[in-house]
Order: structure tokens, then C-alpha cells, then sequence
């Protein structure tokens, strides 16, 4: 079974959002998080996974993802909150401080 994710990364103060799709959520996470990858989520430091989608599809996920980027920020917001109503890090226990579980 093939597995892709929309996701969305908040900054510690939660007042910016990237969102994304991937096809391995935990690599991904911890590239931005690693900062491995430069461009906007290490520019502004969006690294807190605080909402994800998973989807058996490349083209919805796809599709999803472009239909969040044209969301008001209220909506992705509440979207967020429906779930992850502290924004906490979804990603937090994912990784060990010595050794990243990929």
C-alpha cells in the first residue's frame, strides 16, 4: 500500500504555516526539522508537525495539498485546532535525541 501525506509545519509561535506532501511524513519531518533542505520552513523555522492527512493516492494528496495553499489562514487554523487544539508537536516522540527513527 502506498502511503502519501499532506502536512502542515507551524514556527514556535505558531503565526506561520507551511504546508506540504510527502510520501515518508517522518523523513520529511525531520529533514525540515534538521534543516537539511533549504528554503521557506528553514528560513522561518516551520518545523512543529502540528496536522497531517494521510492518503492512499498521489493525485488527492496532491490535489489536497493545493486546496489547503488557497485556504484562508482562519480556516487552516481551525483545521489545525479541530485535532491539535494546543498546536503541540505531532512529530515530538518520533525521534530519539540520538538517533533519528526514519
Amino acid at each position: 500500500m502506498n502511503e502519501y501525506f499532506v502536512y502542515m509545519l507551524a514556527n514556535k509561535y505558531n503565526n506561520v504555516l507551511y504546508t506540504g506532501v510527502t510520501n515518508n511524513i517522518r523523513r520529511r519531518v525531520y529533514e525540515h526539522k534538521m534543516k537539511i533542505l533549504k528554503g521557506f520552513t528553514s528560513q522561518y523555522n516551520c518545523n512543529k508537525l502540528v496536522w497531517y492527512e494521510q492518503f492512499e493516492n498521489i493525485n488527492l494528496a496532491i490535489s489536497r495539498e493545493k486546496q489547503l495553499k488557497n485556504w484562508k489562514r482562519a480556516w487552516k487554523n481551525t483545521l489545525v485546532e479541530i485535532n491539535n487544539p494546543n498546536w503541540n508537536d505531532l512529530a515530538e516522540k518520533w525521534f530519539l535525541k540520538s538517533f533519528p527513527l526514519l
